[in-house]
């Protein structure tokens, strides 16, 4: 038991000597990189699941049933094309 102890209470002192009058700037940047790496990464994955979430897999996941409708009247009544007969041309 007493090893194991000693083991946590050495430990716990390099770390909380790090804080102290022995300061050890690589450790504090690898843990302040480690961290800024990991909110990153949360960041991007918030990012990519908005995407996600506004556009879909693919375009026909998103579209509500109401802009298809709207879609097939307006071709269907030519509406929004650009003429062909050569009038405006």
């Amino acid at each position: 038991m007493t090893p194991i102890v000693g083991i946590f209470m050495s430990i716990l002192s390099s770390v909380t000597g790090q804080l102290g009058p022995n300061y050890d700037p690589l450790f504090y940047d690898v843990m302040i990189y480690i961290f800024g790496t990991m909110m990153f990464t949360v960041f991007l994955l918030g990012i990519i699941s908005f995407w996600l979430r506004v556009h879909g897999w693919s375009y026909k996941d998103n579209r509500e049933r109401w802009v298809d409708e709207l879609d097939r009247h307006f071709e269907r009544e030519g509406i929004g094309l650009i003429p062909d007969n050569g009038k405006y041309w």
